[in-house]
């Protein structure tokens, strides 16, 4: 072939500063796609090879080597793919964007499939003049009598291309690297950029350094292999020691055994794991196996809870591997990372259109060879095929999680305090997944049992129906009959309501925890952020339940029947007490005979109150005023209790100021912290009524 010249068949002569620029967001990335090519390359062999129109050499293994050389601020990609002709050359490099990968599964649609092709564009080769200021290419096509090709290109649009010197079917990509970018000599920054993009490519990657000195290991000989460069052979002889035997007789012992060692060029390893664990059958893996991929993934020293292995052929193409992990909800940030991949080709982490929102808080990777990308292969073109994996991955998840809580009932419960987070954000936001998943969400209750919804009402109907036996009495029919009269005017919905109380936290809401228990009544534990929003999620789907917090109120099971008009006077009496010694004009107070003497005082929040707050710290809404949305928290006091007995009839006394305001920090310390500037009020006085009692 005689030497030509000519010019890339670009539409606009401004194409290469937007490719520098504007293709890919990430600059490293035009290792990935070098590879990616390379890689697209050997496999089109392979493809043929298989089809019988080309045969591989004896010694022939499918390998990319990188060499970085910064002396000569270079980098080489080689892959020994099927290369090509001049002609190739100047349809598939000189016309941008005009994909080879695409040809070849037109040219060969009827013989194979193109699951292993990775690239559809075009455009990956023109990545490398982000970082290059010059791209050479020399290829030797696998066509018989194929002349080698050489073509060069300074980052204009002009190029050249002339017969090669190349010897091997294959290409070489040389990269003459530009001073901002010579960051890419490094062998170690390379390393880490193919790590990041290419540990699974289907093909090994092998990494150097250009005129690195020789590197060597020593291995038994019976552990050589033909591809080895022996550089020495050694011969040990068998270590002895002398020791004592059982007679006391001192005798020579062999410790070590003679054998033949072989001293040879250290063996190159590679950087891509070829059969990563997901393109796996689930049946073929073992358990150790998912935690080494995990840790070695995700570099999480704490194991997984558990995986789901996701491995689908029809209607589309997708392999995968999601683990919950384990967290600490105290101290971590409950976001995870879902490693897309397309044909083992890492694109991004947690791409919203395929990952649903909820499962971005697990970890795991998935590979689906189907997905529409981008030029860029960064980002996914939004269509109706994306949404069906998605909805793919959400099913999978909800049957796993359905299935274990059928058949491994005690492991589910195990890990429910761990994954909860994940079902109930799921629920929220995936209304097909909340259906799924709503008879398998579990509540923990005070005596640490776990039950679900159905549970929890059959608990609730059932300590009615007890609460009703009880009483037998005609005054309680009576009560009975007046409740449903009037319930009778309310709706149905509102007539059949059942309430499910809930902790936020087992220590501040202890005094309440115990009434509850002496009351023999039931709560469940509720103590993560998201069971805020999944508390009013569920109330919106159930109208015939509602939650209450514990401290929302003082339910009827812990108290006494009373004279109302007594307690109406005392609650007028102590009303003023509190509100002047506390300094509150607006203080709400209650008093109310609990059936437990030994309670003085308690705080109350009314539920929608409690929530409108949460609401509005949530949102960022400190400046509001809270009582604008109601009446702020009740103090409710004992009518059964001796101090407080004490304050109604001693208003007057001394110290019935001091007595008020210690019973209403005490209630509240139930109840939430106290402010700094309270607390230091509170220990002052505490000390100060020691003090009396002393004297």
């Amino acid at each position: 072939m005689s030497k030509q010249t000519g010019s890339l068949s670009i539409n606009s002569e401004n194409i290469f500063p937007i490719i520098k620029k504007w293709l890919y967001s990430d600059h490293d990335i035009f290792v990935r796609e070098l590879i990616s090519n390379g890689c697209d390359a050997i496999t089109k062999l392979a493809k043929l090879e298989m089809m019988g129109e080309y045969t591989f050499p004896e010694d022939y293994k499918k390998r990319i080597q990188v060499i970085v050389d910064p002396e000569a601020k270079t980098m080489k990609f080689i892959d020994n793919g099927l290369g090509m002709t001049a002609d190739e050359v100047e349809e598939y490099i000189t016309q941008i964007a005009f994909s080879g990968a695409t040809d070849f599964l037109n040219k060969y649609k009827d013989k194979t499939t193109d699951d292993e092709i990775i690239g559809h564009f075009g455009l990956g080769f023109y990545s490398a003049f982000m970082v290059a200021d010059e791209v050479h290419i020399d290829t030797l096509s696998y066509k018989e009598g194929a002349v080698p090709v050489h073509w060069e290109c300074d980052g204009g649009t002009e190029y050249t291309m002339d017969d090669g010197s190349k010897t091997t079917v294959g290409t070489e990509i040389t990269l003459f690297l530009s001073e901002d970018s010579l960051e890419f000599a490094n062998e170690y920054r390379v390393r880490e950029v193919i790590e990041k993009y290419c540990s699974f490519m289907p093909v090994e990657i092998f990494l150097s350094k250009a005129n690195a000195e020789q590197e060597y290991e020593t291995i038994d000989e019976s552990e050589l292999r033909d591809d080895d460069v022996i550089v020495e052979r050694i011969h040990e002889d068998a270590k002895t020691e002398e020791k004592e035997n059982e007679n006391g007789e001192k005798e020579v012992v062999e410790i070590s055994p003679a054998r033949d060692r072989v001293k040879i060029n250290k063996r190159p390893v590679s950087l891509s794991d070829t059969k990563p664990l997901w393109t796996k059958h689930p049946n073929d893996c073992t358990d150790e196996e998912y935690r080494d991929f995990y840790r070695k993934v995700f570099m999480d020293y704490k194991e997984p809870l558990f995986w789901i292995h996701l491995n689908m052929d029809y209607p589309f193409n997708l392999k995968g591997i999601l683990y919950f992990p384990k967290i600490n909800t105290e101290y971590d940030s409950i976001e995870g990372t879902i490693k897309l991949y397309n044909n083992q080709v890492f694109i991004a982490d947690n791409i919203k259109e395929v990952i649903p929102e909820f499962l971005m808080l697990l970890k795991g990777v998935i590979d689906c060879p189907d997905l529409p990308l981008n030029v860029s292969r960064s980002a996914l073109q939004n269509d109706g095929f994306v949404k069906k994996i998605s909805d793919y991955i959400t099913k999978k998840v909800a049957d796993k999680l359905t299935g274990m809580c059928k058949t491994d009932r005690e492991n589910y419960e195990k890990y429910w305090d761990d994954i909860s987070p994940f079902i109930k954000f799921g629920c929220i936001k995936d209304s097909k997944f909340g259906e799924k998943m709503m008879d398998y969400i579990l509540y923990k209750n005070l005596d640490g049992k776990y039950l679900t919804l159905k549970d929890l009402m059959k608990e609730e109907e059932q300590a009615d129906g007890e609460a009703k036996d009880a009483a037998g009495t005609a005054e309680a029919e009576d009560t009975s009959r007046s409740e449903e009269s009037a319930g009778s005017s309310d709706s149905e919905e509102e007539k059949k309501k059942t309430t499910i109380y809930y902790v936020t936290d087992e220590i501040q809401q202890s005094q309440y925890i115990n009434i509850f228990k002496e009351a023999g009544m039931d709560a469940v534990i509720m103590k993560h952020n998201i069971d805020t929003p999944f508390i009013s999620h569920m109330e919106q789907l159930h109208d015939d339940i509602t939650f209450q917090r514990i401290d929302a109120d003082v339910t009827e099971d812990i108290k006494e029947e009373a004279d109302e008009e007594a307690l109406k006077e005392t609650t007028d009496t102590l009303t003023g007490l509190f509100r002047k010694a506390l300094g509150k004009e607006k203080l709400n107070v209650k008093v109310e005979k609990l059936k437990n003497a030994n309670i003085s005082s308690m705080i109350t929040l009314s539920e929608q109150n409690r929530r409108m707050q949460e609401m509005m710290k949530m949102y960022g809404a400190y400046g509001m005023d809270p009582s604008m949305f109601g009446d702020d928290v009740t103090l409710v006091l004992n009518a059964n209790n001796k101090l407080v007995r004490y304050l109604n009839d001693h208003k007057d006394g001394e110290h019935v100021s001091m007595i008020c305001q210690q019973l209403f920090d005490l209630a509240m310390i139930a109840h939430k912290p106290l402010s700094p500037d309270e607390m230091t009020k509170f220990i002052s006085r505490s000390n100060e009524i020691l003090m009396m009692l002393a004297k």
